[in-house]
């Protein structure tokens, strides 16, 4: 009897002990989450000096957007890469690639006297990027105790969900009392003082590589499939507001025209190769099951509000209600902060009840948060916009991450590598095509209205508020829809099999 007591005690004590959180785990979170932190950071950071980047390298306003536009081809196309580099390449080689990767774009980003020298580093930056952040989330999939899961996701969203918030606050802030270059030279001492000894002493590989092949016919469809997507976003929206104020939009519509007919002909036929290839680029077959699906939906469009608002926030503010550039970029900061120390808690709320109740109730919240501001927008203040934004910000955050980890549960451990590079991808994506689209409407509105600084202009800017807001609402509700569908399938397949 005493031995049986002493073996169930012992049992117990070695499946608690499994289910603690090894402090390795821990710092290599720490490690790569930094780098991928500061990468997406800067993405947002420099969207604040446009204007400065225009005077001093003598570009116009179309010109001066590739320094994000293209930043987000390099990350959406080195993603789709991150389930052949994680079968391939140790975890160790992936992290100390991104760093070098992540420093040489910085360095150049400090001495580049050329415009295109600063696009060169944007690309080498976003390759980095786009090699950190999925590392990050297969170092938490694989790793993590299974009772812990949600909440190691919730700290690996805030690198997601937060970096983009903030951006503008910082990049305000430095800039404001520092040359531009500054933000990069700091950022390199943080890189390697920080994240690569942490990294090299704490990353570890639990499971071998593979003897995995690169298709490269099914890397260039994939890269241009993704490039011509957001190539035409970008495009189109040039051409819509030179229509509404005039100007000439035969180029930029021509070009969106072939970016979109390349992007979806080089996905269709990326699908087309996959399924018939032994080994794919990312196998997809796990996207059969209509639950994915439903979860797949909601995290790519999703990100269009929550990184859209940075954007919306910061030029609402500035055009609008006439605040300068650090006030309008310190509005974003509460919901930034909020979801910092939400996103967490949100995991835990994951691991303790499940998906279905936490994810739809937060995201109900953040829905009537959006129509909360589309019932004020023609009422705003500098306090409204800001306290408006804290609720969706803290609802967001919640539950953002667990709407991936819900849909993983789907995808056989074998597979999970390229569900993450999916879901990954769709997001970059999803953010990419918030900035474009939320822009275009604010562009649209303001034509024709006078000068910036006019009453009529300030009011043209808050009716293209209103309108971007209720473009958010209607996609906070279509995600809240899919989900409710897929807890509802799972309900229904979880009764069946028993």
């Amino acid at each position: 009897m005493e031995m049986c007591e002493t073996t169930a005690a012992t049992t117990a004590g070695g499946a608690a002990a499994d289910e603690r959180i090894p402090m390795k785990l821990i710092g290599a979170i720490v490690a790569v989450g930094s780098l991928a932190f500061i990468g997406i950071l800067t993405e947002t950071v420099m969207t604040v000096l446009f204007p400065q980047l225009m005077r001093e390298f003598n570009v116009d306003t179309a010109t001066v957007q590739w320094i994000t536009t293209i930043y987000l081809l390099a990350v959406a196309a080195t993603m789709p890469l991150s389930s052949f580099i994680k079968r391939r390449f140790r975890n160790k080689t992936i992290f100390v690639a991104a760093v070098v990767l992540a420093v040489l774009g910085s360095l150049i980003m400090i001495v580049a006297q050329a415009f295109p020298l600063i696009l060169a580093a944007r690309v080498i930056q976003g390759i980095g990027s786009g090699m950190a952040t999925p590392l990050m989330m297969n170092i938490i999939l694989e790793q993590s105790p299974r009772s812990k899961v949600g909440r190691l996701m919730g700290v690996g969203s805030l690198v997601i969900t937060v970096a983009p918030a903030i951006g503008p606050t910082v990049g305000g802030a430095v800039t404001s009392v520092l040359p531009w270059r500054a933000i990069f030279v700091i950022v390199i001492p943080i890189i390697l003082l920080i994240s690569l000894p942490v990294g090299l002493k704490c990353i570890q590989q639990k499971h071998p590589t593979e003897d995995a092949v690169l298709n490269p016919l099914q890397f260039v469809a994939i890269v241009l499939a993704l490039c011509g997507l957001i190539m035409f976003l970008n495009q189109a929206g040039v051409a819509v507001g030179a229509a509404v104020s005039g100007g000439e939009m035969t180029m930029p519509a021509l070009v969106a025209v072939v970016s979109l007919v390349a992007g979806i002909g080089s996905l269709l036929f990326f699908g087309w190769s996959s399924r018939r290839s032994f080994s794919p680029l990312i196998r997809l077959g796990f996207l059969r099951n209509r639950i994915v699906l439903l979860h797949l939906l909601p995290y790519a469009i999703l990100p269009m509000v929550g990184i859209g608002f940075g954007y919306v926030i910061t030029n609402l503010a500035q055009l609008s209600l006439g605040t300068d550039a650090f006030v309008a970029g310190a509005l974003v900061l509460p919901g930034a902060l909020i979801g910092a120390f939400c996103a967490p808690i949100g995991g835990m709320l994951y691991d303790k009840f499940g998906p279905t109740r936490p994810i739809l109730t937060a995201f109900a919240v953040a829905t009537f948060a959006t129509v909360l501001l589309l019932v004020c927008s023609m009422h705003l203040t500098p306090a409204l916009l800001a306290g408006l934004y804290f609720i969706f910000g803290l609802s967001y955050a919640l539950e953002f991450s667990n709407i991936m980890t819900s849909a993983l549960r789907e995808v056989p451990p074998a597979f999970t590598p390229d569900g993450n590079a999916v879901f990954q991808t769709s997001m970059q994506f999803g953010g990419a095509a918030g900035t474009a689209l939320f822009s275009t409407i604010l562009s649209v509105a303001q034509a024709g209205s006078g000068e910036e600084g006019s009453p009529e202009f300030a009011h043209a800017t808050a009716v293209g508020g209103a309108w971007t807001f209720a473009v958010m609402t209607a996609i906070c509700a279509l995600s809240v829809v899919c989900l409710a569908m897929a807890f509802r399938l799972r309900g229904r397949a979880s009764r069946s099999a028993h």
